[in-house]
């Protein structure tokens, strides 16, 4: 079975109405990135970034997969799918994807601030302050900030040398280090790019270009993939 590894980004949910991270103003829902997605917002005024992060959490809980998501989870009944993903939200899991990897982390997490690894599932929306971890340290957004190790990076490395099949979606691979991960993809296999948008030069000689939205993108990289390659 062959192993397709998927990288997705912001826009692939923005068409179920996730908002995408940074606008043209250079705010993320009209707040300032230093604000509320770096350790010195934490340090600085915890009750705003705690009430950041349960307004998008909120957000994520009104909305539902969409047709992208569907046909990606639908792909396993055919090949090894792996899916790399900047997303936070769960919108892959809730299509059906079994095999995702959150580099950004996730939204519907938490953990601790006094130890790193004890991660919990959120029940809801809300995350208060005064809400601990079974040591009593206050919980945080399970989320990777500006200023943060990406920990999970190698584990996406190494999940790129592994593909058959290579497949990039709504992302302007500008993020960096995950757009490192491109890098790392075994020359010669076949590669496509999902974008409404001409890609940079860079990319054309590496990548097939399917000029189109998450969605429509997916609906045609499927049917390709399941005439020539299954």
């Amino acid at each position: 079975m062959k192993r397709i590894v998927v990288f997705s980004g912001a826009g692939m949910s923005a068409e179920s109405g996730i908002a995408t991270f940074r606008g043209s103003d250079g705010l993320w829902e009209n707040h300032r990135i230093e604000d509320v997605a770096t350790p010195e917002a934490w340090a600085r005024n915890p009750a705003l970034v705690l009430e950041f992060y349960n307004q998008r959490r909120k957000k994520l809980l009104d909305v539902q997969p969409n047709e992208g998501h569907r046909l990606l989870a639908s792909l396993e009944r055919y090949f090894d799918v792996r899916i790399v993903t900047q997303n936070v939200d769960d919108l892959h899991e809730r299509a059906g994807s079994t095999q995702v990897l959150h580099l950004h982390g996730e939204l519907r997490k938490v953990r601790s601030t006094g130890f790193a690894h004890l991660v919990y599932d959120l029940e809801g929306w809300e995350l208060k302050p005064g809400d601990t971890c079974e040591k009593g340290f206050q919980l945080r957004p399970h989320i990777v900030w500006f200023g943060e190790m990406v920990p999970l990076m190698d584990d996406a490395f190494r999940l790129a040398q592994t593909a058959d099949i290579f497949v990039v979606i709504g992302t302007s691979l500008q993020v960096y280090p995950a757009a490192g991960i491109i890098d790392f993809v075994p020359s010669g296999i076949p590669q496509f790019l999902i974008d409404p948008q001409v890609p940079d030069s860079h990319y054309t000689t590496r990548f097939r270009h399917i000029p189109a939205g998450s969605s429509e993108g997916i609906k045609a990289i499927t049917k390709l993939l399941l005439e020539k390659y299954y």
